[in-house]
């Protein structure tokens, strides 16, 4: 496994190519925060089963 092996992170930056080894951009956690929505609950009610 080495310069010449298009399956490791050494042969990508050999070849200059990308993939899941290499990936273009690394990888982050950087997403904005969800806003906690309330649930909405509806008002009716069942009707009652008689």
């Amino acid at each position: 496994m080495g310069k010449g092996d298009r399956k490791t992170k050494k042969g990508k930056i050999a070849k200059g190519t990308f993939g899941v080894l290499r990936p273009h951009k690394p990888k982050t956690n950087d997403k904005p925060a969800a806003k906690a929505k309330p649930k909405k609950t509806s008002k009716k009610k069942a009707a009652a089963k008689k």
